[in-house]
């Protein structure tokens, strides 16, 4: 086998209560990308549509990704990449995530996959270093591994894979307006009241006992972010009627995908997912915002081979 072509989903990250630490995987919406053997050692990017991104391997969270795998398994052989890029950057939902994971999957299945699911997590954290100044695995984790994970420590690197109740269904309203993840964390405090921070201990830790025990109305008194969203929220226009009306329509919860501007809610049934749709959208409709809102099974494979050669 010489080449392959992948889908690598969007994701959430953070799911309110689990600050880079919990995340889940998206469906609908990903890239799609080829990575192929070639004689030359190395990584190179040949191809990139859809964003104007950099083709330079150690400019790309791909490429980055991809040296850092080969940096520690090296081969006779080298690897081209590219890149169909159908995440917009800074879109809250795990561009860059995508990319990185992409890359390291594809290298790893071309070389006979030496390394399971999990362990491919550590390389494309590099490509997210890359893109916004910390080493966060809560995007590439899901996107690797599908479903729900939790990551309980990244130094050293341990991914906890979640359970998924089955009539779980997000919905994602993405405002066409781009927030870097740099900025995004550059405004967050450094320090942390220890009544919030006992508060979001304890609503992380029983949103992982509700995905467990598919009790989906302990998962909705759980997602409540009094640490990072009160800043964030700042950033993205109409974020609070945005909530407000998901959750008047029967969503679970709601709050900020990743670092924003994109937002999520979850909804117990694809019913109530479509009502919960039409408010936020009215809301967002109002506003002179180009914007997208899409409905989303949770994906419990995450990356997928779309045909090989």
């Amino acid at each position: 086998m010489n080449e392959i072509r992948l889908f690598a989903p969007a994701s959430v990250a953070n799911v309110s209560c689990g600050f880079d630490v919990l995340g889940f995987c998206l469906d609908p919406v990903g890239d799609e990308m080829v990575v192929r053997k070639v004689a030359e050692k190395g990584v190179r990017i040949t191809k990139i549509e859809g964003e104007d991104l950099p083709m330079e391997t150690e400019k790309n969270v791909a490429g980055v990704a991809a040296l850092a795998y080969l940096e520690e398994h090296p081969c006779a052989y080298g690897f081209e990449i590219e890149i169909y890029k159908k995440i917009k950057p800074g879109s809250g939902i795990g561009s860059s995530s995508a990319s990185a994971a992409g890359a390291v999957f594809g290298v790893n299945y071309l070389m006979d996959k030496p390394l399971p699911k999990a362990a491919l997590v550590k390389y494309a954290m590099a490509g997210e270093s890359l893109a916004s100044g910390a080493a966060h695995a809560d995007n590439v984790a899901p996107v690797i591994m599908g479903g729900f994970t939790l990551v309980r420590s990244i130094a050293p690197l341990e991914v906890i894979q979640l359970p998924t109740p089955k009539e779980l269904i997000a919905v994602i309203l993405h405002p066409k307006i781009e927030l870097k993840t740099a900025h995004a964390r550059s405004i967050l405090k450094k320090t942390v009241p220890l009544n919030k921070a006992i508060q979001q201990w304890g609503n992380l830790a029983a949103f992982v006992s509700a995905l467990y025990t598919d009790n989906y109305s302990l998962l909705s008194r759980c997602m409540i972010d009094e640490i990072i969203e009160p800043y964030r929220s700042m950033l993205i226009p109409e974020f609070d009627a945005i909530r407000s009306s998901a959750i008047n329509a029967g969503a679970l919860g709601s709050g900020i995908s990743g670092s924003g501007p994109s937002i999520f809610a979850l909804s117990q049934g694809e019913e109530k997912a479509k009502n919960i749709a039409k408010a936020m959208a009215k809301i967002i409709s109002n506003l002179p915002i180009e914007h997208e809102v899409f409905i989303s099974k949770i994906n419990t494979e995450g990356i997928r081979i779309l045909n090989q050669q």
